[in-house]
């Protein structure tokens, strides 16, 4: 498409139509992204517009892998990482955000082929849906249904029924343990001396 702008129309038209392109850009050329690393089953890098993203995941919280050697992580986080770099990694894909998180990251849905990844998580039974504070605009009740289907299914961590530990629970408990041994070896420090 060419647009002929005489130079003094032009001038005052340039602005209206920079403003024309950002409002309505074409999302499925704009938003294109490569993923080249995928950290654990709900966040991801990517690769795109000379740029370099971190993405989590939005409306899900996969179960949580452990940094350390020495402990594990809870059920099935490998097998969530595992599943979602299966989905997406060295493939383009499209990334809808909804703004900046914790850590620099960008918190967003990820479609591959007009699908949500975010939603084939939760329904794989390998993510469960974060009922913290969601975005404006995304729709939870599609990941409450998946999350429903995949417990009746018992796929993935609800293999275990009602003995399922949240991730968000999880993370609290693992908080706590470090907590009380912080406090416990200061106890021990004190007593030696």
């Amino acid at each position: 498409m060419i647009i002929y702008l005489p130079i003094k129309r032009g001038i005052k038209i340039i602005p209206l139509l920079i403003l024309f392109l950002l409002v309505f850009h074409n999302s499925s050329f704009a938003d294109q992204y490569r993923v080249t690393k995928v950290y654990d089953g709900e966040t991801i890098k990517a690769k795109g517009h000379g740029t370099e993203i971190k993405v989590r995941l939005a409306g899900i919280d996969a179960p949580e892998i452990c940094k350390s050697i020495r402990e594990t992580g809870q059920p099935f986080s490998r097998k969530s990482k595992e599943y979602l770099a299966g989905l997406v990694l060295n493939k383009a894909v499209e990334i809808e955000g909804y703004g900046y998180q914790r850590y620099n990251e960008i918190l967003g849905s990820i479609f591959l082929n007009g699908e949500s990844v975010n939603l084939k998580m939760v329904r794989a039974g390998l993510a469960e849906v974060n009922r913290g504070n969601p975005p404006a605009d995304l729709e939870l009740e599609p990941f409450v249904k998946a999350e429903n289907e995949a417990k009746s299914a018992k796929k993935g961590i609800w293999i275990k029924g009602d003995k399922h530990v949240s991730s968000k629970v999880w993370r609290k408990m693992k908080r706590a343990r470090s907590v009380f041994s912080m406090i416990l070896y200061a106890l021990c420090e004190q007593g030696v001396k």
